[in-house]
């Protein structure tokens, strides 16, 4: 057997450099890159690595820079989303808060079903220099570290404490990374002795190796009863998740409804499905849905999920299915999923592949006409209503220039985009109004992480887009939608942008607070405590009644380099704004547009629920009231979902 001498950094970057991800005709390197922010944990052992790759072939394993720990792994899950989890990127950071940054971005990327390898630095394994800088201490358990935390956040975790230990760890770490049913965050504790140390190497363990995503076809039993109970239905509806982009299914898909005439709702990780105008496209549905998905699924007597997790915000809180005799099948690669909420009709199975066999089986069947009618009818209405919220808002009735309402701005972007680009978006109100209003025209359109709904994820998550689809050798841009307190939370990889020259326009709207929580806020009967950006009041020890804070946003992005257009306040916002979409567009440098928002204009209600519970007892009237309404929704929850 032939060996080579080499690190344990040095074997795991050359290892990973050579693994491939092949789904039917699709051949793709797994990890085609790594990121990294190195510190005393990792700069001798990856970093050497890295560098000494990049030496012998720039090509081998591309280094990217970045400016935060959870950014990175934020940029790897846009990555993978885009590349539909056939490939991600690598990130890796030195010990304890380096480590401790990136806890936040294996919990996205296991809550969304998204790979990202992470490569988190520990302490010395040896011991020799104990307690050795940002290292725990745990007086219980010495061996208790940061990286620990990452046990209950992974997929699949382990560490390397001996360097003969490297050959099994990695190849089980590949193996989930690559499963669909399986994927999430995969976490690899490197100790930075260990990362250091010498080994023989097989070249057997450094070869190209090749992975296949499973893409299992449903049994018989499980596809008759299916078929039988679609068949049987009168008034069937299809709910479609991220699995059915993951699987390449949307073409299916679209050739199972426009077979069979049954209506498609889509979860946040579906959108993109089928286009916003295909006749049985009835929007979102769930919380954050459509009345014309909502209240047709209300009265669905089937439910046909695909590829869904079944959140709250896709079940209303369980209370989106009104039907008593409703019955539901659930299509899903993972059986966790499958048999969510007591389903009796799990098909586990690749959605591409059980849509393909439902579609042969159910030749001939076709919806009831009156049941057609009905769907068209609320689809037409729903659309009408969309089309006033999404037209430019006229001016206040005094004549005085208005705030932009996020649905006009919306309305703005979508006009000024082209049917490919990207939108992205993770956190606050505008997740829910894009899941109603924003019109998509292809299946990578839609990029809205609401798995986590992470703020700060939408920069990092951005550029990771925009990443992913520069290795496809796809030019569509990527624009960012993102508010003032999730761009609070997370910006800096706006220098990211700018030293690497990655192009993204990033739309920033300016709330002067959380606009989404101080809306939940009222609802649940606390008048906006604590949301608003404010002088705090030194007499009424709060933030209520203050100015506004002098916090120039658009300042602090042009600071970075970044390009930036700043839109004044006024009647023709709209306009102003997709002119300044179309300038950023047709520019070859990243661009941020900042545009001042009225967080009190809402998008259409879509008959949607969310269970926020409400204090049982309360001195406030606004809670009273608040309580009172809540017991009103709670009552149209199912206790189970069969």
């Amino acid at each position: 057997m032939t060996t080579r001498r080499m690190t344990v950094a040095q074997a795991l970057v050359e290892f990973l450099a050579n693994q491939w991800t092949v789904d039917g005709d699709v051949r793709e390197r797994t990890i085609p890159g790594m990121l990294g922010i190195f510190g005393h944990g990792n700069v001798a052992g990856l970093g050497q690595a890295l560098k000494q790759a990049n030496v012998q072939d720039p090509t081998l394993m591309p280094y990217y820079q970045a400016r935060n720990e959870q950014a990175m792994v934020h940029q790897a899950v846009g990555f993978a989303r885009i590349h539909r989890r056939r490939a991600t990127l690598a990130s890796t950071a030195s010990v304890g808060p380096g480590a401790a940054n990136m806890l936040t971005g294996a919990a996205l990327a296991t809550a969304n079903r998204l790979p990202a390898l992470l490569l988190p630095s520990d302490t010395f394994a040896t011991r020799v220099a104990d307690p050795v800088l940002q290292q725990l201490e745990h007086p219980h358990d010495l061996g208790i570290q940061v990286t620990d935390a990452f046990r209950p956040l992974s997929r699949f975790f382990d560490r390397v404490q001996r360097p003969e230990q490297l050959f099994s760890i990695a190849l089980a770490a590949m193996r989930v990374l690559t499963d669909p049913a399986e994927t999430g965050a995969v976490t690899i504790a490197l100790p930075e002795d260990v990362q250091a140390e010498a080994l023989d190497v097989p070249e057997e363990f450094l070869a190209p190796r090749e992975w296949h995503v499973r893409r299992p076809a449903p049994e018989g039993w499980a596809l008759a009863a299916a078929v039988d109970a679609i068949r049987g239905a009168q008034r069937p509806v299809l709910v479609a998740g991220g699995g059915v982009l993951y699987s390449g299914a949307e073409n299916v898909l679209r050739a199972f409804v426009e077979a069979t005439g049954i209506p498609v709702g889509t979860t946040q990780a579906g959108g993109g499905s089928l286009n916003w105008d295909h006749p049985q496209y009835l929007g979102g549905v769930g919380a954050t849905g459509t009345t014309a998905a909502n209240r047709i699924t209300a009265q669905a007597d089937l439910v046909i999920g695909v590829g869904t997790r079944y959140s709250d915000f896709t079940t209303a809180s369980r209370t989106v299915f009104q039907n008593p005799d409703v019955r539901f099948v659930n299509v899903n690669v993972a059986p966790f999923d499958a048999y969510k909420h007591g389903s009796q009709l799990p098909l586990i199975a690749d959605a591409r592949e059980a849509l393909t066999a439902l579609t042969d089986a159910l030749a001939g069947h076709r919806v009831h006409s009156g049941y057609a009618t009905w769907i068209a009818e609320e689809k037409a209405e729903w659309d009408a209503v969309a089309d006033d919220a999404l037209a430019p808002a006229t001016p206040g009735p005094d004549g005085r220039p208005a705030l932009i309402g996020q649905p006009a701005l919306i309305g703005a972007v979508q006009r000024a985009s082209d049917p490919r680009d990207v939108v992205v978006q993770a956190a606050g109100s505008l997740p829910g109004d894009l899941h109603k209003l924003w019109r998509v025209r292809d299946p990578l359109g839609y990029h809205v992480e609401y798995a986590f709904s992470c703020m700060g994820y939408e920069i990092a998550g951005g550029l990771g887009v925009k990443r992913g689809l520069e290795a496809l050798g796809d030019d569509r841009d990527v624009i960012v939608l993102v508010g003032d307190g999730s761009y609070l939370m997370l910006h800096t990889e706006l220098a990211t942008a700018v030293a690497e020259g990655i192009k993204i326009v990033v739309v920033l709207i300016q709330n002067h607070g959380y606009a989404s929580i101080g809306h939940l806020s009222e609802t649940v009967g606390s008048q906006r405590y604590g949301t608003r950006y404010r002088y705090r009041d030194d007499a009424e020890l709060n933030f209520e009644r203050g100015d506004f804070l002098p916090v120039d946003l658009a300042a602090n992005a042009r600071s970075f380099g970044i390009d930036v257009i700043e839109l004044a306040p006024g009647p023709d916002a709209a306009t102003r704004l997709e002119d300044a979409v179309r300038a950023a567009k047709a520019s070859t440098t990243s661009t941020l547009i900042h545009i001042d928002s009225d967080p009190f204009v809402y998008a259409p209600d879509g008959e949607g629920w969310w269970d926020v519970p409400v204090a049982e007892v309360s001195e406030l009237e606004s809670t009273q009231t608040a309580r009172a309404d809540y017991l009103d929704q709670q009552k149209q929850q199912r206790p189970l979902l069969g």
